[in-house]
């Protein structure tokens, strides 16, 4: 059986606060690898090293995770630091790689991961069943494209680096490194049951139009051949000199814009960053010229329920058979309730309807996942949330 366990720690030295951790979590039986999470504010080479000093040669990857972490005993958000894990373990194998950003393509670099972390399999006949992936915001599309390459479209669950004020100050970690620019796997094999849900649960508005210009894959030029910036304020109703620069990225929280997979599965939440002076918005994930574009929109208190409404149905997608959970929520959904001044509601929310099983939740800057038949999706502003059994 597939076993897991979370350790976690708000020591203020990083050394001390990865041992705590590891620690904690390494009660289980055959331990594979440990997905590991901290604030950017400790040195998070130091805090893979006090990991390492219990777990030994069990893998550790994971990524920086905006402004805090949240466990079934607690939301940890101390500003000197934190650290969560969840080791896995017990009837499974699991490969793992990674790799620092270099001159090739990202989709070649996720090739490579994939098949590095493939020739460490034991069993050369086996057929992965799902993998992590977590990797800097920028290219994440190209590199799940290439990961997919490899091992075929198996679901996916994970998150992008954050940080505590989009400033880039993020890291990826891999086994001792720790890098701003990259991408890390871990692929598993095992007869456990998984489940994820990926979801913006955000409501579609009328406002819909088709993205006519696009430039280097992240920024919204034109929608319906107007200034993409003046069409998202004529839709919203706000002036468009309030929306420039970073006032973009708040303002946008409970009003982002969204995309659709080719079957309607799946709204894929694009969110605004940054307006440009021309007019122009950058987005926090790829885009795609000539399709359509659909402003969403949702309340805080609508933003926070879909913690519990998400998990609910992840119970249901796993005939309630769940033994323990990943949580993916965006920093930015974190930080639209911190604004709202009830981010102190997201623990007690998870915990309603998570009472007596362990999780770990994080809070990324792009998330990934799948919904019932649709293909893997990258997006932002999202839940992407995981249930493991037997």
């Amino acid at each position: 059986m597939l076993k897991t366990k979370v350790g976690y720690s708000e020591a203020v030295d990083a050394y001390e606060s990865g041992v705590e951790t590891a620690k904690m979590a390494n009660v289980i039986e055959n331990p594979q690898v440990g997905l590991f999470f901290t604030g950017v504010v400790q040195d998070q080479k130091q805090l893979m090293a006090g990991a390492k000093s219990v777990l030994g040669n069990v893998p550790i990857l994971g990524c920086t995770s905006s402004a805090a972490i949240c466990t079934h005993a607690g939301y940890l958000n101390k500003e000197t630091g934190y650290s969560g894990m969840m080791l896995f373990g017990g009837d499974l194998e699991v490969v793992t790689a990674g790799s620092k950003k270099t001159d090739e393509e990202p989709r070649e670099i996720g090739r490579r991961i994939a098949k590095e972390a493939i020739s460490k399999l034991k069993g050369k006949d086996k057929e992965p069943d799902f993998f992590f992936m977590s990797a800097s915001p920028a290219n994440e599309e190209e590199y799940l494209k290439g990961i997919e390459d490899v091992i075929g479209d198996i679901p996916v669950f994970g998150g992008s680096a954050a940080d505590n004020t989009v400033e880039g100050k993020w890291s990826i970690l891999y086994d001792g490194e720790a890098f701003a620019d990259g991408c890390v796997i871990a692929i598993f094999y095992t007869d456990g049951k998984m489940k994820n849900l990926y979801t913006g649960a955000y409501n579609e508005t009328d406002h819909v139009g088709i993205i006519t210009k696009v430039a280097n894959r992240r920024t919204l030029v034109e929608i319906d051949h107007e200034p993409a910036l003046k069409k998202y304020a004529e839709w919203t109703n706000k002036d468009v000199e309030s929306l420039k620069g970073d006032n973009l990225l708040t303002a946008t929280i409970c009003a982002p814009l969204g995309v659709k997979d080719p079957i309607g599965n799946v709204i894929a939440v694009r969110h605004p960053m940054f307006g440009n002076d021309d007019l122009s918005m950058n987005i926090g994930a790829d885009l795609a010229l000539n399709t359509a574009i659909i402003q969403l929109a949702n309340t805080p208190e609508g933003i926070l329920d879909a913690n519990a409404q998400t998990i609910k149905k992840v119970n249901e997608l796993m005939n309630n058979e769940v033994n323990s959970y990943f949580l993916v929520h965006c920093g930015g959904r974190r930080l639209g309730l911190a604004l709202s001044k009830i981010e102190d509601r997201i623990y007690p929310e998870v915990k309603k309807v998570i009472p007596d099983k362990e999780f770990l939740m994080v809070f990324t800057f792009g998330e990934y996942g799948s919904s019932e038949h649709s293909s893997n999706t990258v997006g932002g502003l999202s839940l992407s949330y995981t249930g493991f059994g037997d």
